[in-house]
């Protein structure tokens, strides 16, 4: 790649960020984390930065490389990046490493700095300059949608929820806009299954850790696939994907908030004895927006605040741990009940999301660029367009501004009773 200097412009943004120490993101109080975004009108302008791109870069050798960056939103324009070498997770990323990147916004430039470069970052692109203010790499914005995304129910199939009616659920609570929130639990009870969902986090930009978008599919009320917005993260046991404190997912394959997300399920229920005495473990693989996680994983036992293990049915939940969480296009697979079929169910190529649709809330002021983000397949950004108005793409969305609920870090181990 040719090696281009930079405007004045960006020269003068790098010497300024050089000449300072960039402090990591203050801690926040608990109210402030518990703020949360359901609805891509409502954004700060901190959001539009927040998303995927890809590129190559120039190193020393001249051989170009290519990257994958993820740039995380922490709040009044603080951010922190993870950069892939090879492309991103799910992708071509090689598994080497990431490089973990700090950066502060500055009306609609965004630098990030940790790595061998400086990163410029602005809603569609980032440009990357080295020591000496040259240019030698640029990465596009793209956006990923998961394969399985709108996945239509097979034949035998029992739809749980598709936007209706909360029949199949106890508990259960439907927004305006007709999205299932968290905390309910299935009426029917199931013991081998395959299950789909769809699912969305809320942007919580100045959430931590467990407080940032917490939720988590209970399998039998007792094996947790954990929630959460752990989006550029590193993909640990109690992160979204993980089975709670058992298990890391094998790639993190977390979006980024405000898109929709999904989880494909096979579960196998341990076998019993009739002595009350377990004889095989549960078994589970998951696949997070289309990328296998988990593969016929064997749980020696429940997950961190699971009900016990026993040879009774219990329903499967969907854990309110006070994050606005929202589910669509929930459907099961009792494979007790029904003719094998195959699983997961991905979409034919060119075919459209089967998913409700409805119209995006009229925004009351003119707003920040707002990403579209979702994976597997991808759009890039043409620079000479401008970027989509809304990240969801036309799917169910919400309308408000809301404020988790209190909570405790201990309902991750011990979920309760249905709330």
């Amino acid at each position: 790649m040719h090696r281009m200097l930079v405007d004045r412009r960006f020269r003068h943004v790098i010497l300024v960020w050089l000449s300072l120490v960039l402090p990591l993101p203050a801690a926040r109080g608990a109210e402030e984390q518990r703020e949360a975004v359901t609805h891509v009108n409502r954004v700060d302008a901190d959001f539009a930065f927040q998303g995927e791109f890809v590129g190559a870069v120039t190193g020393d050798s001249s051989e170009e490389q290519n990257l994958g960056l993820q740039v995380m939103a922490h709040g009044d324009g603080s951010f922190e990046g993870t950069q892939y070498q090879g492309g991103l997770p799910g992708q071509q990323w090689d598994g080497s490493p990431p490089v973990r990147l700090i950066g502060k916004r500055a009306d609609q430039v965004l630098v990030l700095s940790g790595g061998l470069w400086a990163i410029i970052a602005q809603p569609d692109h980032c440009l990357l300059i080295d020591a000496a203010g040259d240019r030698i790499g640029r990465l596009e914005r793209i956006h990923r949608t998961s394969p399985t995304l709108g996945a239509v129910a097979p034949e035998d199939a029992i739809v749980l929820f598709r936007g209706s009616d909360l029949e199949q659920f106890t508990q259960a609570r439907l927004t305006d806009e007709g999205l299932l929130m968290e905390g309910a639990d299935t009426k029917p009870m199931f013991q081998d299954f395959n299950l789909h969902l769809e699912f969305k986090l809320p942007y919580m930009p100045r959430g931590r850790e467990q407080v940032r978008a917490n939720s988590g599919v209970y399998l039998q009320s007792r094996y947790e696939v954990q929630i959460l917005d752990s989006f550029g993260l590193e993909g640990a046991n109690n992160e979204c994907g993980g089975l709670y404190k058992v298990r890391a997912p094998d790639v993190n394959m977390c979006f980024p908030p405000l898109a929709w997300q999904t989880y494909d399920v096979i579960f196998t229920a341990p076998r019993w004895a009739a002595d009350g005495t377990k004889r095989k473990n549960a078994r589970v693989s998951v696949w997070h927006n289309g990328v296998k996680i988990h593969d016929n994983f064997e749980l020696p036992t429940k997950t961190g605040g699971g009900k016990p293990e026993g040879p009774c049915l219990l329903p499967i939940r969907l854990q309110d741990h006070g994050s606005p969480v929202r589910f669509r296009n929930i459907w099961l697979v009792d494979r007790g009940a029904a003719p094998p079929v195959s699983f997961p169910v991905f979409r034919a190529e060119g075919a459209q999301e089967n998913c409700p649709s409805e119209p995006a809330e009229e925004p009351s002021e003119p707003l920040a660029e707002e990403p579209s983000d979702a994976p597997v397949e991808e759009t890039v950004n043409d620079p000479a367009e401008s970027p989509p108005s809304d990240p969801t793409n036309g799917t169910p969305t919400e309308d408000t501004t809301q404020e988790s609920k209190p909570t405790d870090s201990s309902q991750d181990e011990a979920i309760g009773e249905p709330k």
